[in-house]
């Protein structure tokens, strides 16, 4: 090696780029004892509401918490799950159904803009529940009366947390629900 060599730049390695991530995939298909878990939670929790509304005659089960359950029972880690976002997105999404419904009338005109206002009010309130939405759009489209409405609608989300809590504890090795409480 001459002298003049250990003078001359040495060329610098490039860096390595770092690995490219693994492609998106479907979540694992879940087993049958934990799908039969889910669906009998799910399944326990409506009928629940169902009963509770035969009860009182009213009807307490709606499409958006038939939405939550299956949420909580079937995805409880989720942020969407959430109890935050279950209880407090419903009752924005209530919330935001009357006040549409008062300001403009119940036309689906007015049933879309509740929705968009609907998530973004629990966008920006870190209650992200998309079912909390359609409650809403329910709202506004069918005018149900508030003070009988959101008790009932406070209570099923609290009972669907509530089972979702209990239901993560009977089945060994499922995940714990919830992941936060708030």
């Amino acid at each position: 090696m001459s002298p003049h060599a250990a003078l001359r730049p040495q060329p610098t390695p490039l860096p390595t780029p770092a690995p490219l991530p693994a492609p998106a995939r479907a979540p694992a298909r879940p087993t049958t004892a934990a799908a039969l878990h889910s669906v009998s939670a799910v399944t326990a929790v409506l009928l629940g509401l169902v009963a509770i509304g035969a009860m009182i005659h009213e009807p307490v089960l709606i499409p958006p918490l038939a939405a939550s359950a299956a949420l909580v029972h079937s995805a409880p880690t989720l942020p969407l799950a959430q109890p935050r976002g279950v209880i407090v997105g419903h009752l924005v999404g209530a919330a935001v159904g009357y006040a549409v419904l008062a300001a403009a009338g119940g036309s689906a005109w007015a049933a879309a803009v509740a929705a968009g206002a609907t998530l973004a009010l629990n966008m920006v309130a870190r209650t992200p529940h998309s079912p909390a939405v359609a409650t809403a759009v329910i709202i506004v489209l069918q005018a149900p009366a508030p003070d009988r409405f959101v008790p009932l609608l406070f209570g099923s989300t609290v009972l669907l947390v509530l089972t979702g809590f209990a239901a993560s504890r009977v089945r060994r090795g499922a995940p714990r629900y919830p992941a936060y409480w708030w």
